[in-house]
């Protein structure tokens, strides 16, 4: 509906029909017309992200679906309520941003303390997981609605960093399953010794996305923190507490299940990463090392769009609605 009252007002003030994104950019807008439609945006988005408490969706969703639809869902699809934000909300409705970004940015802290401190009680590895992504998708949120450079092209890099190490998670969670049909940390224990290969790549996954210098997460973090810190300097110190907690139900999980005692005999016969396995798995952890090891080059493929942004938010003034185009907003147009 917000989509459509834009193209209206388009239509009445340049009698021009079009959903060419770049096309409706500039369109004229009042700073209260501004304010309602981004308001209207931002809700949808972030259902999508998504943001506490619009997240109550996500753990059940990754819990019922197979390890390939969590791993699509992580990696793909909760990265379009940010895009919706960096691609429409924002440049759109640039004065409405103004208005809400304190408080998305709020909300987005929010996630991060919430989600990481429900992970931390959670027994089943699947929502562990997904209350992490709702955590790290807070500090995306933070970073973008900073609307500072080094903040939004951290932002950018953690949503790809989140997509890798958060992907890779659910991957390595679908192997236990399929190996013994439960996600319970309680129900693991030992598996350095059964399954060495499988421990190693779960360790470095582990600390990747907990953000431990030299692997991806790190950089996107760290991006996002500083930048952030300039704008909303006690959002960002909060941030921090849910990042250290982030170590503490990550390496928690990591601990149990594989250095934790052998309360069952199954796992001494589990068998270790498979040549499929490792083919998949492969490709994610050359990732998560080189974006740790030289991130500038995927950094320097951000900032054209990420520049691009930082202008369009900058446009804090725009010209007075014509008196037509609240009539087409009130559905008064003849």
């Amino acid at each position: 509906a917000a989509i459509l009252w834009l193209v209206s007002a388009r239509h009445a003030i340049y009698g021009i029909w079009t959903f060419s994104i770049p096309g409706l950019y500039g369109t004229p807008l009042a700073a209260q017309a501004q304010f309602w439609l981004f308001a209207a945006f931002a809700l949808a988005f972030a259902v999508k992200v998504p943001l506490v408490p619009f997240h109550t969706w996500l753990p059940d969703a990754h819990v019922e679906a197979p390890t390939a639809g969590s791993v699509l869902l992580a990696g793909v699809l909760l990265k379009m309520g940010v895009y919706g934000y960096l691609r429409l909300a924002v440049p759109l409705f640039p004065q409405g941003a103004a208005v809400f970004a304190p408080w998305l940015a709020g909300l987005g802290v929010l996630g991060i303390i919430y989600g990481s401190l429900v992970a931390w009680t959670q027994h089943d590895m699947k929502k562990l997981v997904a209350y992490s992504s709702v955590a790290h998708l807070g500090l995306v949120m933070l970073g973008i609605m900073a609307f500072e450079p080094a903040a939004v092209a951290g932002a950018v890099l953690q949503m790809v960093n989140h997509g890798l190490s958060t992907g890779a998670l659910f991957l390595l969670v679908g192997i236990l399953y399929e190996r013994r049909h439960t996600r319970l940390i309680e129900d693991y224990g030992g598996l350095a010794k059964s399954m060495p290969l499988f421990s190693t790549v779960f360790m470095i996954v582990t600390l990747s996305s907990i953000g431990l210098p030299g692997l991806n997460g790190f950089v996107g973090e760290a991006l996002v923190l500083f930048g952030s810190f300039r704008v909303y300097p006690w959002l960002a110190g909060t941030a921090v507490a849910g990042v250290i907690l982030s170590a503490v139900y990550m390496l928690g999980m990591y601990q149990a299940v594989v250095f934790g005692p052998l309360r069952h005999t199954e796992n001494k016969l589990l068998p270790d990463l498979s040549a499929r396995e490792w083919l998949y798995l492969a490709p994610l952890l050359l990732f998560i090392v080189f974006i740790g090891v030289r991130p500038n080059p995927f950094i320097k493929l951000t900032m054209p769009a990420v520049d691009s942004y930082i202008r369009m938010a900058a446009r804090r003034t725009a010209p007075v609605l014509p008196d037509i185009m609240l009539s087409v907003g009130r559905g008064e147009a003849k």
